[in-house]
């Protein structure tokens, strides 16, 4: 019930993911990624262990095939339930669908960026999503998520309404750059491109009041000098 494209910024060294579902809070359980290493995506019948432990295995420097077969090999019997997608430091990327995902799913792989996606009306979704990314370079790496997301829904994306939606991605620090979510709403990809245009001018600001307050801009609230 779910379809997602993880991806690298081969420009800024950024990973991220663009996802959504017609389940809530679909980027609470489904959207893994950690700077310097990668993104992985769990979902379909989601098993949420399986990001941080995927993360885990890039950090210690697994490729995304080799990731990808642990992971399989570590759900075992619940293998054909799970969809995942990886993506590592160099970009290369790897998914399984298992058998028993739901509907009609499929995946398609690429330098870069990978995207997935269960009960969908058209198998051919995943590779729209990665070509709309692909074909954007020029865009700041959440625009070619939040593009990816929006071919999703021209090509038909789930054979029902989705109401979530979420957008990660991480840079340079332990904590993610960006973190939008939609839990429920009856358009949430629309109300992800919302969040992101609030988002965007303010979020190297939070960076820098994390690292070093002195450096930071004014907070614009009551009391603030």
């Amino acid at each position: 019930m779910t379809f997602s494209i993880a991806a690298r910024c081969p420009q800024t060294g950024m990973f991220g993911m663009a996802l959504s579902s017609s389940s809530p809070a679909v980027a609470a359980r489904c959207a893994h990624a950690r700077a310097g290493v990668g993104a992985v995506a769990t979902q379909n019948i989601t098993d949420p262990r399986l990001g941080p432990a995927g993360l885990d295995l890039l950090a210690q420097g697994l490729n995304a095939e080799a990731t990808l077969a642990c992971l399989v090999t570590h759900a075992g019997t619940t293998a054909p339930f799970r969809q995942l997608t990886v993506v590592d430091a160099q970009g290369r990327t790897a998914a399984h669908s298992g058998a028993r995902a739901l509907g009609r799913h499929s995946h398609h792989c690429a330098q870069d960026a990978v995207a997935a996606g269960n009960m969908l009306v058209d198998p051919a979704l995943p590779r729209a999503m990665v070509e709309a990314f692909l074909a954007r370079p020029h865009l700041h790496f959440a625009d070619r998520l939040l593009a990816a997301m929006d071919r999703a829904l021209e090509v038909g994306g789930e054979e029902g309404p989705v109401h979530s939606a979420g957008l990660l991605i991480v840079d340079r620090e332990s904590w993610p750059l960006v973190d939008l979510r939609v839990d429920w709403d009856e358009a949430p990809i629309t109300r992800l491109h919302s969040l992101w245009v609030l988002w965007q001018p303010q979020m190297h600001d939070y960076v820098t009041r994390g690292i070093d307050p002195m450096q930071a801009p004014s907070y614009g609230v009551p009391g603030d000098p």
